[in-house]
């Protein structure tokens, strides 16, 4: 039998793709030497190897605290993706580019789907995860998970992304249980000027997009865009090629006044509308066992939506800070399973000040409206089909200095009423010493809920399913249905040893109660039609403990040449029932081990070079081998104002599997080998 410790490393180091990636080190190393002679002597402004490792730790964030404070004075485990570290990446989606972020898990399903989770839990419909774009939260209350294929913008408009492993819910709410994701975009001051885009390849076919940003007055800036997007179909194991091509037209604007050195105002907008190809394995009855064939449905599925959303921010004496912001926002959808219409009105106030020389409070209320409209399909019924929440809330947050410049205690909380399980609290306490400039340790403990959704509340999915009679399966929820819950535990490390050394190192231990599982019941068989009733309950009856590591090495290995390293290990212990319907679905859903390495040079003052190494363990449940991809990007930058870049992606093989869709059955593709060039011009 294999000790744990020797499976640990036969699995993190037995696979022989595992040692590809330590080959870009390699390859790096082997330059030569005269890229040193031929560094300018000084870099563009924007970009992220001029900065040294001690200014990337000083970025201004604002997720952990609703405050602007640095990366090193957060005491949580945040990781942030720059506007360079976007553009460098190659990237063209905001989901691919999580994907260097420690701790989380992307996988892609086919051309347009994901599944994207932080520490576990991972699938299409993940739902213990909070996502925000400017505030604005983008997850759908039908199943509190996120629509990734409409998560978009202009990637060059993205000032940063910031992204919190762990609880979030004492300020962000619920269902900020595994973490927080927080897009943010820059200012209309910041982008004024006009950029043109535009490329082709061979997954990408087309994309171009195109932003005019100008000073419209005194203290008065505005920028409009339009981005499109043609990507081709990726391809099914056996090589046919599949039908999940994927189209976006999208546009938007904002519009920054500062009224005078107190106020400031901000107004932006958002219309998109996509179509997206799938192919469904829509299972069927027929009258010879075993009584159930599957038929592959080609199927498009059309998504289109527009926000608008406004702030308000005032500057009060002794640092202190008001702020309102209120947003309403759309979507529609229609695929082959429902159509619907989800309307969502949200409104936020926060105060932030001094309540004494070392003690600073910010506290807030909320609330937010939803309306949804649904039509119901011949599989997927949500009863009623259409229906109104309303989720009121409250948070506090104290914080307080106990020894200046050394060491802080943070306590929060935040009370909520949903129309589903009544009021929720939620608090935290965090703690960060930093018994040097270039180190510092923190602790936190966090309660943290999912509250349940109007798809499982109201949900019923009925489908034909072998058997030795004609069968039918009929998924339910239990009409009371609880919240899960997560007690969190956290304690990091940040180091900075040297200049030119980062380190980062986070543990955790997360005990979940409640959590969501569907249980088979006792068949039920009918004499007088000789059919086979199967019922499912949704109910919360399963437990689980989740513990891991993250950490990440960030290192300038010259002024020209900077890496960076980062490491997962996550292990999930779920307990179920044994009649649950998907046994161990989240533990094997969810990589063990995961690597990213990155590797920036800057040759010259015209040339860049990125490359990009990640492997992922297998997924036991989905039947996904651990693989390593390889992606690689030349830039040339002819004028200050003009780039060239040529993009390979997923090098090493032709083609492999990510991830499999649950509950509902779209038949995964894999990720190809691609490659593409873009020009981009701004003026």
């Amino acid at each position: 039998m294999t000790h744990p410790s020797q499976s640990f490393v036969l699995g993190c180091f037995g696979s022989p793709s595992f040692w590809l990636i330590p080959l870009l080190l390699i390859t790096s190393l082997l330059l030569p030497p005269q890229v040193m002679a031929n560094q300018p002597d000084g870099l563009a402004p924007d970009d992220l190897t001029e900065l040294s490792l001690e200014d990337l730790m000083n970025i201004e964030i604002t997720s952990v605290s609703k405050k602007s404070e640095t990366l090193s004075e957060a005491p949580a485990a945040i990781f942030v993706i720059t506007q360079e570290d976007l553009r460098r990446s190659g990237a063209t989606t905001i989901a691919d580019a999580l994907r260097m972020v420690p701790g989380v898990q992307v996988g892609r399903i086919d051309s347009n789907k994901w599944a994207v989770s932080i520490r576990g839990f991972n699938g299409r419909f993940a739902n213990k995860l909070l996502v925000l774009m400017d505030g604005r939260s983008v997850y759908t209350p039908l199943y509190s998970g996120v629509f990734w294929e409409v998560q978009d913008t202009l990637l060059e408009d993205i000032d940063r992304i910031e992204v919190i492993r762990g609880p979030g819910a004492a300020l962000w709410g619920a269902n900020a249980v595994n973490g927080v994701i927080n897009i943010i975009t820059k200012s209309a001051q910041e982008t004024t000027g006009t950029l043109v885009s535009v490329g082709a390849g061979t997954e990408e076919r087309a994309n171009a997009s195109a932003r005019v940003g100008t000073e419209m007055g005194a203290d008065q800036w505005l920028r409009v865009y339009a981005k499109y997007t043609d990507r081709d179909s990726q391809e099914f194991a056996s090589g046919a090629a599949a039908d999940d091509d994927w189209s976006t037209y999208r546009g938007g604007f904002r519009y920054d006044l500062t009224s005078d050195d107190l106020n400031r105002w901000t107004l932006q907008g958002d219309l998109y509308t996509s179509r997206m190809g799938e192919t469904v394995a829509q299972p069927l009855p027929t009258v010879t066992p075993p009584f159930m064939t599957t038929a592959l449905v080609e199927t498009d599925t059309t998504n289109t939506g527009g926000n608008l959303l406004g702030r308000w921010t005032r500057s009060l004496r002794d640092d202190s800070e008001l702020s309102f912001q209120a947003y309403y926002d759309r979507v529609q959808f229609q695929s082959l399973f429902a159509d619907a219409t989800v309307d969502t009105v949200d409104l936020d106030f926060q105060h932030r000040f001094h309540f004494s020389p070392r003690q600073e409070i910010i506290w807030g209320v909320g609330y937010r409206f939803i309306q949804d409209n649904l039509d119901n399909g011949d599989r997927v019924f949500v009863e009623p089909e259409s229906d109104q929440q309303n989720l009121a809330s409250a948070f506090i947050q104290d914080q307080i200095t106990l020894i200046e410049d050394q060491l802080a205690l943070t306590l929060g909380a935040k009370l909520e009423h949903n129309d589903f399980t009544g009021y929720e609290f939620q608090p935290n306490i965090r703690m960060l010493w930093s018994p040097s400039n270039r180190q510092s340790i923190w602790a936190s403990v966090a309660r943290a809920v999912r509250t349940p959704s109007r798809g499982e509340v109201d949900g019923r999915i009925i489908s034909p399913t072998a058997g030795m009679a004609p069968t039918t399966a009929t998924t339910t929820a239990d009409s009371d249905l609880d919240s899960e819950t997560v007690i969190a535990y956290e304690a990091g490390y940040r180091l900075q040893p040297i200049e030119p050394i980062v380190f980062d190192i986070t543990a955790f231990y997360n005990d979940y109660q409640h959590l969501r599982d569907a249980l088979v019941g006792d068949p039920e068989f009918n004499p007088l039609t000789g059919q086979v009733a199967v019922p499912i309950t949704i109910e919360n009856e399963s437990d689980a403990h989740v513990y891991g590591f993250e950490t990440m090495v960030d290192a300038r290995a010259a002024s020209w040449w900077r890496v960076s390293l980062a490491y997962t290990y996550l292990q999930l212990d779920i307990d179920e029932p044994d009649n649950s319907a998907v046994p161990d679905l989240d533990e094997g859903g969810s990589p063990r081990h995961q690597i990213s390495l990155r590797s920036m040079m800057d040759i010259g003052d015209q040339f860049e070079v990125d490359l990009w190494s990640r492997y992922v363990s297998e997924l036991r449940t989905n039947d996904i081998d651990a693989y390593t991809t390889l992606d690689a990007q030349l830039t040339w930058k002819p004028r200050s104002d003009f780039r060239i870049a040529l993009v390979g992606q997923n090098l090493i093989d032709d083609q492999h599997a990510e991830f499999v869709s649950e509950y509902l059955d779209t038949v995964p593709t894999e990720v190809e080998r691609s490659f593409y060039a873009k020009l981009t011009w701004t003026y």
